[in-house]
């Protein structure tokens, strides 16, 4: 008889965000509730360099000030001791001014040098692969002109030639989309089920991240093709404060403003079109959807770790709802 397949642990994925300062992120993280750590974000200068004179060009640190190799290097190796996987995260949300131009780094006549670009930061930084966060117009724009899936399926074939990971965040909303021809070069695909509403946008009195949200955004996902096992949902550990009260919140922040009961459910304040409300949530709710990631994909996606509290509430939840118990 042969021996029982070894079951998988699930994904859970940390983003760790420089701009906030990385001691002071992992300072605040249980390490190891978490299989990947993604170091966010990096991206190239005019020329397509990640690195000159020892220093990232367009990654800062909390004082604003780029990056040192040596110190990332470090962090990297600090956090592998956990037994976890750490990527570079490149792009991002919003495209800083010290960027250069990604519609142009990735359209053919300079899409080979970027991917070496992108190899030698993984092979300077010891890094245990790549994650490609280029989010909305922008993506829109790369995919249209025909050059986001050449240039994925290049950074692919040279990550997987030295037996480093290559992975994504994707919206799920059209336009902010990675496109299907993409898909089968990712080792994973995590889902931002979060951002429905916020300070500039969405429809008056939503929630930003419902339960809802996030198994709407599992069928999408696993209809356009994405593997179970490499399926991860995006949870956010921050919400949004409407109708006066203040628009930014971490989770941390939260329970220290309005208190534990306050923060079990979803919404502080009365939910509707100009009424002063606040959406996050709960480990309730980050317990359930946990759940559903483990019933129906590969794991778990947060940003990002500095906003748990001091107990790691959100890290606990997430961990109680994979054990599937």
């Amino acid at each position: 008889m042969s021996a029982p397949a070894k079951e998988r642990r699930p994904v859970v994925v940390g983003y760790l965000a420089a701009f906030k300062g990385l001691d002071l992120s992992i300072a605040r993280t249980d390490l190891a509730a978490f299989t990947h750590f993604n170091l966010s974000f990096a991206n190239p200068d005019a020329e397509g360099r990640f690195v000159k004179d020892g220093r990232m060009t367009c990654m800062d640190d909390e004082t604003g000030a780029n990056l040192s190799v040596e110190a990332l290097r470090g962090t990297v190796a600090r956090l592998q001791t956990s037994g976890a996987k750490v990527l570079i995260s490149t792009a991002g949300g919003v495209i800083p001014g010290c960027s250069g131009d990604w519609k142009a780094l990735l359209a053919p006549e300079r899409r080979a040098a970027t991917v070496a670009a992108l190899i030698d930061l993984a092979d300077t930084l010891e890094l245990d692969g790549v994650d490609i966060d280029i989010e909305g117009a922008l993506l829109t724009e790369i995919d249209r002109a025909g050059n986001y899936t050449p240039f994925i399926a290049a950074l692919s074939k040279a990550m997987k030639a030295r037996g480093k990971l290559l992975t994504c965040a994707t919206a799920s909303y059209e336009g902010g989309m990675i496109p299907v021809s993409s898909i089968p070069y990712f080792d994973l695909v995590n889902v931002m089920s979060y951002d429905a509403i916020g300070p500039s946008w969405g429809e008056a009195g939503a929630e930003h991240s419902s339960y809802a949200m996030a198994a709407r955004d599992l069928d999408l996902w696993l209809a356009r093709g994405v593997k179970p096992e490499r399926l991860v949902l995006g949870v956010p550990f921050y919400g949004y404060g409407f109708g006066g009260a203040k628009a930014n919140w971490s989770y941390r922040d939260l329970t220290a403003a309005h208190g534990l009961n306050a923060t079990k459910a979803d919404v502080i304040g009365e939910r509707c079109a100009g009424c002063r409300y606040i959406t996050h949530n709960s480990p309730t709710t980050i317990e359930k959807k946990a759940r559903l990631a483990a019933e129906k994909a590969g794991g778990v996606m947060v940003w990002e770790l500095s906003q748990d509290t001091p107990d790691h509430a959100l890290t606990r939840a997430i961990a109680r709802g994979l054990s599937r118990e």
